[in-house]
């Protein structure tokens, strides 16, 4: 039976795939493989996942333990975000975000540097403080925050080894709500983008690049303080129901809105932990951008509105923290995200990408690693000045080239044997 990703998209090349109970079976399954690489939740939409073996964690303890002073969580690095939150809550304790969908695999998400959103809030691998993998010899490494290369190895997009476990920060668990505004003049969102992405711990604006932006998704941290609820943003207004970001969808699957009190993990992310959120009938693309070009990237991208719609499903806009993880898209730069939903038409899609990139090059856009993109090694390079650092790092942990595939050639490691 063919192994496909969670969109169908691509259709996996391994002629097997491992599933071993132990770190031992894992090691010794990843010393005698040639080419062999971690499978996650699939929620990749190319073949970064892909090699002629692949090794899936599910099958390893989750072994979830809160650290004795509730500061640090440790768990395996294959369990859902949306099952360890299940984890922490007798536990009194909370990651400081989620993304879109608590569907994905932990491991996954952080060599792929996936986020959330908020200001102030860093992707989820700037939540990692330690890291265990197995390498291509079968040997575990443990490296935490604030050892050599620990910067280099979190986001690893899967060249550095196998991750089994990681050491996640944790904070005291707290609640959120959410708010959903409507119809968004596009003069009111470049007018006033820093006090929208300012008015809530986590903002996403969706839109399909039409005369309005359709919706403004505000969801902020429950406190002490009585809520300051507003009935309109810049002259949007306050929707009534729950709304799905894509216009006309059930909301059945999202997190509730209203501004309905809830735990962090039923509000943070878009769509229910326990609700089939999506058929998987999608692409996804995503560009990050220095916040300094948010205005200019925008309007490169509202410009395209004619051109992107026959193929686009809905777009989001958020914003990320800087960070100092090396191969991390907002690496010492606070930045904008412009993602994008599309219908799965794989071949139409790629004609689209040809144009929005081009829209976006004069804006040193990087593209979210775990998405559908076209830029290739050489084009991506002068984004990453950590780039040969990583490729050193690579190298040294990999130096038989197990855990090189395609893609990586493709996009990161253009000389990879």
């Amino acid at each position: 039976m063919q192994l496909a990703n969670w969109a169908g998209n691509h259709v996996y090349r391994a002629a097997q795939v491992h599933r071993p109970a132990t770190v031992e079976e894992l090691r010794e399954v990843v010393a005698r493989a040639p080419r062999v690489h971690a499978l996650g939740s699939r929620h990749s939409f190319s073949d970064i996942g892909d090699s002629a073996e692949l090794v899936a964690l599910d099958g390893l303890a989750a072994d979830v333990v809160v650290g004795p002073v509730a500061q640090t969580v440790t768990c395996s690095a294959g369990l859902m975000y949306g099952e360890l939150a299940e984890a922490l809550a007798g536990q009194g304790v909370a990651l400081h975000n989620l993304a879109s969908l608590p569907h994905i695999s932990i491991a996954g998400a952080i060599a792929t540097a996936t986020h959330g959103s908020g200001n102030a809030n860093g992707n989820l691998a700037t939540a990692v403080c330690g890291v265990e993998l197995v390498t291509s010899d079968g040997e575990i490494l443990t490296v935490r925050r604030g050892e050599p290369d620990f910067d280099g190895l979190v986001v690893g997009l899967g060249a550095l080894g196998v991750v089994t476990r990681v050491t996640l920060d944790v904070e005291p668990a707290y609640e959120a709500r959410q708010r959903v505004f409507e119809g968004l003049s596009w003069d009111a969102l470049h007018e006033h983008f820093d006090d929208i992405t300012a008015s809530g711990y986590s903002v996403s604006v969706f839109t399909r690049w039409g005369e309005t932006v359709d919706q403004v998704w505000i969801k902020s941290r429950v406190t002490d303080a009585p809520e300051q609820q507003r009935e309109e943003l810049f002259g949007a207004v306050a929707a009534t129901v729950d709304r799905h970001p894509i216009l006309g969808l059930d909301a059945v699957n999202c997190t509730p809105q209203l501004g309905v009190p809830g735990a962090w993990s039923d509000r943070l992310p878009h769509f229910r932990m326990g609700f089939t959120h999506s058929n998987g009938e999608e692409i996804q693309s995503e560009y990050h951008v220095a916040r300094r070009h948010a205005e200019g990237a925008i309007r490169a991208v509202h410009a395209l509105g004619t051109t992107l719609r026959p193929v686009l499903q809905v777009a989001e806009i958020r914003t990320i923290a800087a960070d100092e993880l090396w191969m991390s898209p907002q690496y010492r730069r606070a930045s904008v995200a412009l993602h994008f939903t599309w219908t799965r038409e794989p071949e139409a899609v790629a004609r689209v990408l040809v144009e929005l990139e081009a829209a976006l090059a004069p804006f040193e856009a990087r593209p979210h690693w775990g998405k559908a993109f076209r830029a290739t090694a050489a084009e991506i390079a002068p984004l990453y000045e950590r780039l040969p650092d990583f490729a050193r790092l690579a190298q040294h942990l990999d130096p038989r080239g197990a855990f090189r595939n395609d893609w990586l050639g493709r996009h990161v490691l253009a000389d990879a044997p």
